[in-house]
């Protein structure tokens, strides 16, 4: 009986590591491709409604003409009201899971839940955030029902990728701190928290788009079909892009008629949530470059 030589054993090895890769690359450049393709079809679809009344001008006739600029500014409110309550609950539980809680069935309990919640439909927390903040706590439908219920929503994200963040921090950092006498919440937010927070950053980063771009949430706590006024408070309707975009090709008037705006509203919505992480991300690399210096 023949076996095979060692040589022809390490070419083997050598064409299926060659295989393994070639098929890793062309599943990125798919993914790349796909990413592309919808970003251009999105631009190419609406850069024709793009203009500087668009972006600063209410809707007007039936939502037909007009801008978008309420929308831009009831999406911002919620979504820099989501990360508000989310990033200090999320941090905070992920602290007390890493650094305090106890290993053991309730912690593992406690993670298999936050990754469950992860997983759960948007439009379930829409329906809590109905039942609790706008009926039981009669906030009514306002930017601030919104916040919060965007704020849960994100809220498992923020604390799954902050936990692995602060798990990532090399043990020997906590070790040498308190064996000079420093005390274990000086180790925690002076040692373990500045090294772990690019990886929080980076959780808040997928945290912000999700928030951005739900529907489903502020439809049943925040937003309004059509108003022109900005909100002057936290308990106040507001207009927002994802909501707006439904309204235009669903439940209006003249859905053929705002096909542009429609477009160019998903263009302003993709642009807004890129410009925030891009935001986020430079954070991160100034982080990263100080902690090199």
């Amino acid at each position: 009986m023949q076996t095979a030589t060692p040589h022809a054993s390490v070419r083997w090895r050598y064409i299926k590591q060659h295989l393994f890769f070639a098929v890793v690359r062309l599943s990125a450049a798919l993914i790349a491709l796909a990413l592309g393709g919808l970003l251009v079809y999105i631009f190419l679809h609406g850069r024709e409604a793009i203009s500087w009344s668009f972006l600063t001008l209410p809707p007007t006739d039936s939502m037909t003409k007009g801008g978008i600029m309420p929308a831009i500014i009831g999406t911002f409110y919620l979504t820099l009201g989501a990360i508000a309550v989310a990033l200090p609950l999320g941090i905070m539980s992920a602290i007390y899971l890493s650094e305090y809680a106890r290993q053991g069935p309730v912690v593992r309990i406690i993670r298999i839940g936050v990754n469950c919640l992860a997983g759960v439909p948007s439009i379930v927390f829409g329906l809590f955030g109905l039942g609790l903040f706008v009926v039981f706590l009669q906030f009514g439908s306002c930017i601030l029902s919104g916040a919060l219920t965007l704020g849960v929503l994100i809220l498992p994200t923020i604390i799954g990728a902050s936990e692995e963040a602060l798990k990532a921090v090399p043990q020997t950092f906590r070790e040498a701190s308190l064996a000079l006498g420093v005390s274990k919440w000086q180790t925690i937010f002076r040692i373990v928290l500045p090294n772990a927070l690019p990886g929080i950053l980076t959780g808040s980063i997928l945290g912000i788009g999700r928030a951005a771009g739900e529907t489903a949430p502020i439809m049943f706590t925040a937003a309004a079909f059509y108003t022109v006024k900005l909100p002057s408070s936290i308990f106040d309707e507001v207009m927002a892009l994802p909501f707006h975009i439904y309204v235009l090709a669903t439940a209006g008037t003249h859905i053929e008629a705002t096909r542009p705006i429609q477009y160019g509203t998903v263009l302003v919505l993709v642009a807004l949530v890129l410009g925030v992480d891009l935001i986020a991300i430079l954070i991160r690399s100034y982080i990263r470059k100080r902690k090199r210096w």
